[in-house]
């Protein structure tokens, strides 16, 4: 007997269908008769779908974060985007591990379009969930959350709505049915292997995904599923060629309930795997495919290639792949500590064992970058040493190195994959203890010139000695001024001599004179070839003589006045130019690099003003990088911007630039203003620092 509420479930899911249907096939041409006109079953289903759309919409949210990653021996900011559900009245946001993994920063967009900080509450990579706390301290508006359903009455061909923000593009919603409520990724040979978000970090090992054809694209991660009812019946995760995959609401459930609760969900580990019993002759129980040495069921007796049979005396038979996943979630919420028995056939011979289940410990270790030695190191977990066939999880891994860092020039160079197990005698049993040494080496007065720093690789014990402080960058060495002329050029080989109508001549063209220069007062053109100078034949056979005119011209003096040898629409022509000192080039100009801001400027040069046609009234800083997700990116600073104002501070060079850059240092204002020349246009923006210290490791700030 079918439950009321469950009848009325299904009468609505039916009508969903056939009304979808409906709209689908109805047509004027059909040889019989709706049994109601097309626009009326539009009108239904529109009917229909908004009523699900506006029960979940209002708690949908953008989330943008500003991501940290620990690559290349330094600490590099990003930004990512996702969406994720409202759940609770109290803010709390359901949505992908994916979305939070790495976030330092939190930022949600409701669907009044507020912003709100929000904080990180936990996260479960193994079924890639997590969930956020929106910060509501200055909210003013209303909240509103939507209700999980239950996945479980979920069957195939149900109509289900997909909400987020695709492409970080504002929210949307699209249509769907179901495909599959039970879908899981096999190998080749149907055993069930779970996905990986990276290495060494699993997911999918607890969920029997929900597939579903309602499109979905980067920036839906962490949306919700909706049925027509609207509910949240799962959490949509990844998808692509019209197939989308969404974690079951029941999971979703239980997950957010233990990430509020505890941060963390709380499992048992006994390390085993299975296999199913289709196509091995077996008619109960499950294979075990292998068990970890220092896992608690191989230290109970249990081996590879055991039958195992019953929990705790709950028989077991799992025919097929799509029943892997329940199991491996049912030995995960045994009770860590406490005794579980187990029965098992060894050789058509049942026993029983008593394992003591351990806590499942996460997969993937904290980073951080050790700046000034050049280096981004890991935590070693259980299962990264397992991985890498450790004997122990001592030692830090080293998966970055920067160029030119102390790191990267010792001999031996340290090199990802390393394993620093000593530095100075001292051992490095983790992460927090090469991140003290860090600290007391580089608190010191008077730095060492080297520490010794003993390392892993590949079994080898190796040692080498390492800089601790890299030299400080020194503004680019300039050349003493030699003799130029005011033109650009481009080298005029054969073919496009011919092409030219001066078929036996090659040489330089002339394609601009710089203004204001000596070379624009004298009568030289664009267009003109340069052939000679002084007389002598300047005539390049190949690319590799692109430079051969500008040698020539450095050999004479400054202010000197040459003779160049010019053909002006074929004929020759003499033309004398007064040579003056070279220009500074880009290459040449000083720079500043601001830690704070992750922004390096440089000084304007007579190059950047040609390109972009300034004049001399023109003065700034020309920004040249700017890490993305850094103070100065989020503010909306790019590289090619010409940095005028700072605040109150007028910017004409790099010293009133770097003596600004001071006094917003020594104030720490909660806003500074930039004006800026970017094209044709000045424009402001307005750049929001975090000032308050915080350590370069991958922590993000919890509740």
């Amino acid at each position: 007997m079918i439950h009321q509420s469950m009848q009325k479930r299904l009468t609505r899911v039916a009508t969903a269908a056939t009304l979808l249907i409906g709209a689908l096939l109805a047509a004027p041409t059909l040889a019989q008769p709706a049994a109601q006109p097309p626009e009326s079953l539009r009108a239904q289903m529109r009917q229909l779908i908004a009523g699900a759309r506006d029960q979940v919409f209002p708690a949908l949210v953008n989330i943008s974060v500003v991501t940290v990653d620990y690559w290349q021996g330094k600490e590099t900011k990003g930004r990512s985007t996702g969406s994720g559900t409202i759940i609770s009245a109290d803010g709390y946001v359901l949505t992908n591990a994916h979305v939070t993994d790495s976030g330092k920063k939190f930022t949600c967009t409701l669907s009044d379009k507020s912003e709100i900080p929000a904080t990180l509450v936990g996260e479960d990579p193994l079924t890639d969930l997590a969930v956020l706390k929106l910060d509501l301290k200055s909210f003013k508006g209303t909240l509103s959350s939507a209700k999980l359903g239950d996945s479980d009455t979920l069957t195939v061909g149900d109509s289900v709505l997909a909400m987020g923000s695709p492409f970080s593009l504002s929210r949307s919603v699209t249509l769907g049915i179901v495909s599959n409520t039970e879908r899981v990724f096999a190998a080749s040979d149907d055993e069930f292997e779970g996905m990986s978000l990276d290495l060494d970090q699993r997911t999918g090992l607890f969920a029997r995904w929900i597939q579903h054809d309602a499109a979905i694209n980067p920036g839906n991660s962490g949306g919700p599923l909706v049925s027509m009812d609207g509910q949240v019946i799962g959490v949509n995760t990844r998808g692509g060629s019209n197939m989308s995959f969404a974690v079951p609401s029941n999971i979703a459930r239980e997950v957010s309930n233990a990430l509020i609760a505890n941060s963390e969900v709380p499992r048992s580990w006994l390390g085993l795997n299975f296999r199913q019993i289709q196509r091995t002759g077996f008619d109960k129980g499950v294979l075990v495919t292998s068990v970890d040495q220092e896992g608690p069921a191989y230290k109970a007796g249990l081996r590879a290639g055991d039958l195992l049979l019953s929990i705790n005396n709950e028989p077991l038979t799992i025919r097929f792949v799509e029943e892997v996943p329940p199991l491996l979630k049912r030995l995960a919420d045994l009770p860590v500590g406490k005794p579980a028995e187990l029965t098992y056939q060894r050789d058509a011979k049942e026993s029983k064992l008593t394992v003591v289940p351990e806590k499942l410990l996460k997969d993937r270790g904290d980073r951080a970058a050790l700046r000034s030695w050049g280096l981004s190191v890991q935590e070693i977990t259980p299962v990264m040493a397992r991985n890498r066939r450790l004997k122990d999880t001592s030692g830090v891994l080293v998966v970055g190195v920067r160029a030119g860092a102390g790191a990267a020039t010792a001999e031996p160079a340290l090199s990802p994959g390393d394993i620093i197990r000593t530095i100075d005698r001292k051992d490095i049993a983790g992460l927090p203890a090469i991140v003290a040494a860090y600290e007391s080496i580089m608190s010191q007065q008077t730095l060492p010139d080297f520490m010794l720093v003993e390392f892993d690789r590949d079994g080898k014990q190796l040692a080498t000695l390492v800089k601790p402080k890299p030299d400080k960058p020194e503004d680019p060495p300039r050349e003493v001024p030699k003799a130029w002329l005011g033109v650009a050029t481009q080298v005029v080989l054969k073919d496009l001599a011919k092409r030219l109508n001066i078929p036996d001549s090659t040489g330089f063209r002339v394609t601009r004179v710089y203004p204001g220069t000596k070379a624009a007062a004298a009568d030289l053109r664009v267009g003109d070839i340069i052939v000679s100078i002084n007389n002598e034949k300047i005539a390049p056979k190949g690319n590799q003589d692109s430079k051969s005119l500008e040698r020539r011209v450095r050999s004479l003096a400054i202010d000197q006045e040459a003779t160049l040898g010019v053909l002006r629409e074929g004929k020759p022509v003499d033309v004398k130019v007064t040579l003056e000192r070279t220009r500074l080039g880009p290459d040449e100009a000083r720079r500043d690099q601001n830690r704070d801001f992750e922004m390096t400027v440089r000084e304007l040069t007579f190059f950047d003003r040609d390109d972009n046609k300034w004049d001399e009234s023109v003065s700034g800083v020309l920004v040249e990088q700017v890490e993305e997700a850094g103070w100065a990116g989020l503010g909306g600073l790019g590289s090619g911007d010409l940095i005028q104002q700072i605040g109150e501070h007028a910017i004409t060079d790099l010293a009133s630039y770097r003596a600004a850059m001071e006094d917003v240092a020594k104030d720490q204002p909660e806003r500074i203003s930039f004006v800026v020349l970017r094209g044709i246009r000045t424009q402001y923006k307005f750049v929001e620092p975090e000032w308050k210290p915080s350590a370069d490791t991958n922590e993000p700030a919890k509740k």
